[in-house]
C-alpha cells in the first residue's frame, strides 16, 4: 500500500506541473491566469499568446497523463497488490496525473480542465481507439470552433469506439477498461460543466480559422 500511495503522489506531482503558468511567466513575463478565461490550460494560451506556445503547453501536458500510465503499465513495480491488473494500476497513475493538472498544488490547487492530460492517459491505455476520437474532436472544432464541445463529444465518442470494435471486430477490452472508458465523459463533461452552460445560452467562445495563425501577446 505504501508503494502505491508513494506511485500516486508522484503521479501527481507529475500532473501538478503548471505548464502554462510556467511559459507565460517565463516567455510573457505574465500570468496567464488574469487573461481570457482566467484557465491555466492550453486553450487560453492559445487565445492569448497564439498557437506555437499553445501547442508547447499542449505537447508537455498530454506528456504528463501519458507518461505515469505508460510507465507502470510497461515497468514491473514490486510490492503493488494491483500489479495482477496493470490496466487499474495505469487507470489510478494516469488519474492521480489529471487531477494534479486540474487541481494542481503549484497554483493553490487551480489548474487546467483536464483535457490535455486525460488525453495523454488515454493514448496509453486506448492507442488503437484514440485516433477515432483524435478526429471527432478535430471535426468539432472546425465545424463549430469550439474546443469544449469537441473534448465532450470526443470523450463520449471513446466507449462507443470500443463497444464496435469489440463486436465488429473482435478486439478484445479488459473490462477495467470498458467501465473506464465509461466514467471519462462524465469526468470531462464534470469539468466543462460551466462550458455546457455556456453553450445552451449560445455564449461559448469560438475559434476563428484566422485566429490559428494569428500571433498575439496581451
Amino acid at each position: 500500500m505504501l508503494i502505491l500511495i508513494v506511485v500516486l503522489f508522484l503521479s501527481y506531482i507529475i500532473g501538478s506541473i503548471p505548464t502554462s503558468i510556467i511559459v507565460s511567466r517565463l516567455f510573457y513575463h505574465t500570468d496567464i491566469r488574469e487573461y481570457g478565461s482566467k484557465n491555466a490550460g492550453a486553450t487560453n494560451v492559445f487565445r492569448t499568446f497564439g498557437w506555437k506556445p499553445a501547442l508547447t503547453v499542449m505537447l508537455v501536458d498530454v506528456l504528463k497523463g501519458w507518461f505515469p500510465a505508460w510507465y507502470v503499465g510497461t515497468h514491473t513495480i514490486e510490492g503493488i497488490a494491483l500489479s495482477g491488473n496493470v490496466d487499474a494500476l495505469m487507470i489510478m497513475a494516469g488519474f492521480a496525473a489529471v487531477l494534479g493538472h486540474t487541481y494542481t498544488v503549484f497554483a493553490r490547487f487551480k489548474g487546467g480542465k483536464g483535457v490535455g492530460t486525460a488525453a495523454g492517459m488515454l493514448i496509453a491505455l486506448f492507442p488503437v481507439a484514440l485516433p477515432i476520437c483524435l478526429a471527432v474532436f478535430i471535426l468539432t472544432l472546425l465545424f463549430s470552433g469550439m474546443v469544449s464541445l469537441g473534448s465532450m463529444l470526443a470523450a463520449l465518442t471513446l466507449p462507443i469506439v470500443l463497444i464496435l470494435m469489440i463486436f465488429l471486430a473482435g478486439y478484445s477490452v479488459s473490462q477495467t477498461l470498458m467501465i473506464f472508458s465509461l466514467l471519462i465523459p462524465l469526468f470531462i463533461i464534470f469539468t466543462h460543466r460551466s462550458n455546457v452552460g455556456r453553450i445552451l445560452a449560445g455564449t461559448e467562445n469560438r475559434f476563428e480559422k484566422a485566429m490559428i495563425f494569428r500571433k498575439k501577446k496581451p
